[in-house]
């Protein structure tokens, strides 16, 4: 690029890039050498020097976008700077477009704030709906992290927890996406989950965390979310593919500043007064905070943000609530009785229907959780959560080692009033079913005729490594497989015999081993005439000499010669070529080799993945088998072939 601005380039690297910013940073020098510029160059820079431009959102992958005129010119001199392979849209330095923009251009500014279109909304309103989303949130965020605490999300190869577990996680604790990559992060940052090899488990501040009000939960993942360096469930990057979860993004100013911004604007609105429309608010935050990041998925500026505080009850109906003002302070103390102010004490009680259901409204706390989830199955969750009852739940709780009279009992103790009859019943009939039938692990079995004999065999001492066990008189089932197991009581001194499938004597009959196939008779060699024939005959020490003669005057090197002619390959690169472009004789091997090492432009004929076959003349070639990337004539932009695809090579037209 210097060279081609006329610039003599420096030694070093960093040199180099500092002399074409110090050369792109003089408005005259870029003037100048713009004025140069063919005609499509010209028009090119112009356009895209103007701040209405804005280039392609994302490209495919594998595929390139189209070559404007005049890019190519533009490229070779810095004014226009792109991927090495050409993937991706050109883009335009800094320097570049302030230059091309003149001394007067400045960025627009609006001094008057915009409207933002007002609904009365009263401070018990406000207060009703903020008290309301908090207690959603806080009961969803409790959902969440105890699924993370029984199955530990896994983590991507890649780093953090990918769209499979996070869909897992919502449909098991039954929220939506946004909450569940909203309550990751903030736990995640303060200190209740922490990375545990390629899982993410939760952390002994978890179970106190747990055990807490919901006052007391909340204030700690709202404190997270003020200072998290990112924007907890942005879900889309800017080429719009899914991010994961915990990925360790850096921290992001912009993301804070969007949120300062957003409760800036909210506490500036009129007394009594709230926003028609909470998405609203968003213009007014980027009026004051120009700089904060604003995500690619967002239809409205902040609508991310908008929809986080909404979810924590920070905003509400479109105004800013007493948990978005404490935090607006940042006064811990504030929050602390903001939150005892919306969200009421934990609920200890259920009310049991006779439909076996049992019903908590508001927040339950961690004892009845943990009771209810492990003897019914939770339908819902949020303002009010939903436990329904089922002899597969029931016997759940058995197979854990509950007694029927202790659920009953426990049940009793959390019920608001009489446990239903239905329910008792249930729980009666479930467990009197419960074990009726036993299951034992056994690798095979041991029975006779003579139960004094088998318990001889139990009570071996040098048997007792086999796991044997009385299932009757007559049988013994043992933890060893059948071979080991009959192997053993005959070291013993007992004859046992194997039985089959079917239950008869197994006929042991040792067989020789035999080849599985005839071996094949010597190959005879064949001599060729060119070559003369071996000997183990010990040389002469003439025929030494000679031989010590030839070698010496034999060249350095010798490449290897082309399998399809034994004609010698000349460069290491026709012999790399030849072993990838298997579709070309080897004197289009040796042309394409030529056009490689000397940089000279050749014609091929390639065919594509579709099956069309185009004639291309290349130039630039540059060797990366399988792949050569080269300038395409053709297409006025770089490409990359597929050695195995080209078909012909020829000279340039």
């Amino acid at each position: 690029m210097l060279t081609a601005l006329g610039v003599w380039p420096p030694g070093t690297k960093p040199q180099r890039l500092a002399s074409l910013v110090e050369h792109h940073s003089d408005r005259a020098r870029v003037a100048a050498v713009v004025a140069q510029a063919p005609a499509d160059t010209r028009k090119l820079l112009k356009r895209r020097a103007d701040p209405a431009y804005r280039p392609q959102a994302f490209v495919l992958f594998g595929s390139q976008p189209a070559s404007e005129p005049g890019t190519r010119w533009a490229l070779e001199r810095g004014l226009l700077v792109q991927h090495r392979y050409g993937y991706g849209p050109a883009r335009m330095p800094a320097e570049v477009a302030l230059a091309l923009r003149g001394p007067g251009w400045h960025p627009p500014f609006d001094p008057a704030p915009p409207v933002t279109p007002l609904v009365p909304v009263s401070p018990a309103e406000v207060d009703s709906e903020a008290s309301a989303a908090a207690m959603a949130f806080a009961a969803h965020a409790a959902s969440v992290l105890s699924v993370c605490a029984t199955a530990p999300p896994a983590r991507l190869k890649s780093g953090g927890v990918g769209a499979r577990e996070l869909a897992r996680i919502g449909k098991a604790a039954r929220c939506e996406e946004t909450v569940v990559r909203l309550t990751l992060e903030t736990a995640y940052e303060a200190g209740l989950m922490a990375r545990d090899g390629d899982r993410v488990a939760t952390t002994d501040a978890y179970d106190t965390w747990a055990e807490s009000e919901p006052a007391e939960r909340l204030p700690v993942l709202l404190h997270a979310w003020w200072t998290l360096g990112l924007t907890p469930s942005q879900a889309r990057d800017n080429d719009n593919k899914v991010l994961p979860a915990l990925a360790g993004t850096p921290s992001c100013a912009g993301c804070l500043q969007a949120r300062q911004g957003l409760l800036t604007a909210a506490s500036r609105l009129p007394a009594g007064q709230g926003a028609k429309n909470a998405a609203e608010l968003g213009p007014l935050a980027h009026w004051s905070r120009p700089l904060a990041e604003v995500l690619p998925q967002d239809a409205m500026p902040f609508a991310t943000v908008i929809r986080e505080a909404e979810l924590l009850g920070v905003l509400a109906r479109g105004a800013l609530s007493p948990i978005g003002a404490a935090l607006s302070a940042d006064s811990t103390e504030e929050l602390a009785a903001a939150c005892h102010h919306l969200l009421p004490a934990a609920t200890a009680t259920a009310r049991f229907g006779s439909d076996l259901t049992a019903v908590v409204t508001g927040t339950p706390a961690a004892r009845l959780v943990t009771l209810l989830d492990s003897v019914a199955d939770r339908e819902t969750s949020g303002t009010a959560s939903l436990w329904r009852f089922s002899p597969a739940s029931v016997r759940r709780a058995v197979d854990a080692g509950h007694r029927p009279d202790s659920i009953e009992a426990d049940l009793g103790a959390v019920a608001a009033g009489p446990v239903p009859q239905l329910l008792s019943y249930l729980i009666t009939d479930t467990a009197r079913s419960h074990g009726r039938i036993r299951i034992a692990s056994a690798a095979c079995v041991i029975h006779g005729e003579e139960p004094a004999l088998l318990t001889e065999i139990a009570a071996h001492r040098k048997l007792s490594r086999l796991g044997l066990r009385h299932l009757a008189p007559t049988v013994l089932v043992s933890r060893t497989p059948l071979e080991k197991t009959l192997a053993a009581l005959r070291t013993e001194g007992y004859a046992p015999v194997a039985e089959t499938a079917d239950g008869t004597v197994r006929v042991e009959r040792p067989r020789s081993p035999r080849a599985t196939a005839p071996v094949p008779p010597p190959r005879r060699a064949v001599s060729r005439p060119s070559t003369p024939s071996r000997t183990t005959a010990t040389p002469k020490q003439a025929e030494l000499a000679a031989l010590a003669t030839r070698l010496a005057g034999a060249p350095l090197t010798h490449p290897a010669p082309d399998p399809c002619n034994d004609i010698p390959f000349a460069t290491d690169t026709e012999e790399t070529i030849a072993g990838y472009a298997t579709q070309i004789p080897h004197a289009d091997v040796r042309q394409l080799a030529h056009a490689v090492d000397s940089g000279t432009a050749v014609t091929i004929e390639y065919v594509a993945t579709t099956g069309s076959r185009t004639i291309r003349t290349i130039s630039g070639l540059d060797l990366d088998p399988p792949y050569l990337y080269a300038w395409c004539h053709l297409r006025g932009a770089e490409r990359v072939f597929t050695l195995s695809r080209i078909h012909t090579v020829m000279p340039p037209a």
